[in-house]
């Protein structure tokens, strides 16, 4: 599949990057309305970064309970229910005289909800693709989230205004219910991708053989951890610019779509696939600038340069469909969703706290310092390990390598997959 032309010939693709844009801009315009709205009444910066990304901190939940449902549910019915429910928590997050407390609640259970759908939405658009469409098609949708984003938060900016946090989150319900409806009448029937019944056990089970995987586990860590820090620093535009929020994260969604546009369609595989790193670093450098409380200018470029570097998750996610075993593709792809956006909320609650104590500004050079020491981290970890590796057996007591040798001997061999 060499263009985007040939996606949207695709049969049933059109629809769900209709179903997709829907859902995406309800997210952005809901989350915005939600941040404003519990930090006019809270004046916490903690509680407004996880009224916008709280629902990402249950994601950690459905991952280890619920994700094995993503290759077992019915696509369409599953997809069209999720959408629904959305529109519901949404709609009742508007109710007046509702207190933070219990927003944060309904923000939360959706969060589990939405752990879900990453898997039954990915593993269904690896199954309408070809299997060389996949990385183009993904792009596709992350260019996608990027222009929605950009007008959602514009508009969902001019809508606070207009209509109040609450009248907008009434427009994002609606957003809701339009994709639930894109999803039941656009969508063909079709039979689950796995059979049996989905459990907690088997949810754990085929957690545990994705990540049995020393390059596999390595790639799930490049996409969930200096990602999640640096969605952290987004988290705290609100506090850092409570009048020019939107603009910020338009800027961000801008920079992200130049750089999904860049990876997905313009490099070719070979540039590609050494650009995973070098992308990261350039996703957490910018912010270390906000150390000197740039202008709104200044932060609007400096937020652009940064999210071009969101381009490193399709080289991370191209790796990881070719480590990942045939039949579990919406699992592993669901698990990918699920662990990156819980470290996107639990970074959103560390870039809340740590905000309290040296302020917006000064919480963000932290955590993009997290995120490059992360990233030199993970990618140093394979040239690394064979060398330090030697020089541990050979410090190591001759006691302890008896003892060692005693275990390889007696215990049973486990199978990779």
């Amino acid at each position: 599949m060499r263009s985007y032309s040939d996606l949207f010939r695709t049969p049933e693709f059109t629809p769900l990057f209709l179903t997709s844009a829907l859902k995406s801009a309800a997210q952005t315009v809901s989350g915005l309305a939600l941040g404003t709205l519990v930090y006019r009444a809270t004046g916490s910066p903690l509680l407004s970064a996880l009224g916008m990304f709280g629902p990402s901190l249950a994601q950690v939940l459905g991952a280890t309970t619920l994700l094995s449902a993503a290759d077992r549910l019915p696509p369409r019915a599953a997809l069209t229910g999720i959408a629904v429910t959305f529109a519901a928590g949404t709609a009742a997050t508007a109710a007046p005289g509702l207190p933070a407390w219990a927003v944060l609640a309904l923000v939360l259970a959706l969060g589990l909800v939405a752990s879900l759908g990453g898997g039954v939405n990915w593993g269904l658009l690896n199954e309408i693709l070809p299997k060389d469409g996949y990385l183009v098609g993904r792009s596709v949708f992350n260019m996608m989230n990027g222009i929605t984003q950009i007008t959602g938060y514009a508009t969902g900016g001019v809508l606070v205004a207009v209509l109040s946090p609450r009248g907008t989150l009434l427009v994002a319900a609606a957003l809701y219910l339009a994709s639930a409806a894109g999803a039941r009448f656009g969508l063909s029937r079709r039979a689950p991708r796995a059979t049996g019944r989905a459990s907690v056990a088997e949810t754990w089970r085929t957690n545990a053989r994705l990540l049995s995987s020393g390059p596999r586990r390595r790639v799930y860590l490049l996409l969930w951890i200096p990602n999640g820090l640096i969605v952290g620093c987004e988290s705290l535009f609100v506090p850092y610019s409570p009048s020019h929020a939107g603009a910020l994260f338009a800027c961000a969604a801008f920079g992200m779509f130049a750089g999904d546009v860049t990876v997905g369609r313009l490099l070719p595989p070979h540039v590609r696939r050494r650009l995973g790193i070098p992308l990261l670093l350039l996703l957490a450098a910018p912010y270390l600038l906000f150390a000197l409380r740039p202008g709104l200018v200044a932060a609007a470029v400096c937020v652009t340069v940064a999210s071009a570097g969101f381009g490193a998750s399709l080289v991370q996610q191209e790796r990881l469909m070719s480590l990942t075993p045939d039949g579990l593709g919406g699992h592993a792809l669901g698990l990918h969703s699920a662990g990156m956006l819980t470290a996107q909320g639990v970074s959103a609650a560390l870039a809340g706290s740590l905000a309290r104590l040296t302020g917006p500004a000064g919480a963000m050079p932290l955590l993009a310092g997290a995120s490059m020491a992360a990233t030199l981290t993970l990618a140093l970890t394979p040239v690394l390990t064979p060398l330090l590796t030697p020089v541990w057996r050979k410090s190591a007591p001759a006691s302890a390598l008896g003892k060692r040798a005693d275990a390889r001997t007696t215990a049973p061999r486990l199978s990779r997959p």
